[in-house]
């Protein structure tokens, strides 16, 4: 019993430290000397700002990576942990949790989307749930569009959470149920919080 705590301590420790290694912070600063949450409207140190503030290479490689980064933790971890025990809720949440906080770096943390479907991801041959957040985020991109790239995000993950959970629930697989609602929780906060000058900015 007390190896199966540490072995889950470990986990989520790695988890969530990796999620907290901002890829799209340090890269433009260290390789094109820039640094993304100072150039870009919305000072988010996000995948999409760094192909606007440094050109499509580097910001394909830092997508990568921050999806790789929620990716890697789980994949690994699914190896060693039983996803239908209720702490792989927290696992599912932790890269994520630790992305919105970057505790290695003194900026603001980002918004969760790139490291939140690589943790989903990771869990595809157990679960749908990574479809379901793209369908929605294609649904409020292109049928029913929502503008502001912020409400977007809020309500996607708002209606992933709810769609997901009954979803996973319905399939008997609680814990990653209950990990995805997690998930959705620390992306909408995250896009609250945000400056209010950032809808302004992404409306023009």
């Amino acid at each position: 019993m007390k190896a199966e705590w540490i072995v889950w301590g470990f986990w989520l420790l790695a988890a969530f430290l990796s999620g907290s290694i901002m890829f799209c912070r340090f890269l433009p600063r260290w390789i094109a000397h820039k640094d993304v949450c100072v150039l870009s409207a919305d000072h988010n140190p996000g995948a999409g700002n760094v192909f606007v503030c440094c050109g499509i290479p580097l910001g394909m490689l830092c997508l990568l990576l921050d999806i790789g980064k929620g990716f890697l933790p789980i994949y690994l971890a699914c190896r060693q942990v039983n996803p239908q025990h209720i702490l792989f809720a927290l696992l599912m949440a932790a890269p994520v949790l630790g992305h919105a906080l970057a505790v290695f770096d003194r900026g603001p943390g980002g918004k969760c989307i790139s490291v939140s479907f690589g943790v989903l991801l990771a869990l595809v041959p157990l679960t749908p749930a990574c479809w379901v957040l793209a369908a929605v985020y294609i649904l409020f991109s292109t049928v029913i569009r929502i503008g502001s790239h912020r409400k977007r995000s809020i309500v996607a993950f708002a209606v992933f959470a709810v769609v997901a959970a009954a979803l996973l629930v319905y399939m008997g697989q609680i814990a990653m149920a209950t990990g995805c609602v997690l998930i959705a929780a620390i992306a909408i906060v995250k896009h609250l919080v945000a400056p209010e000058e950032t809808e302004a900015k992404e409306m023009e």
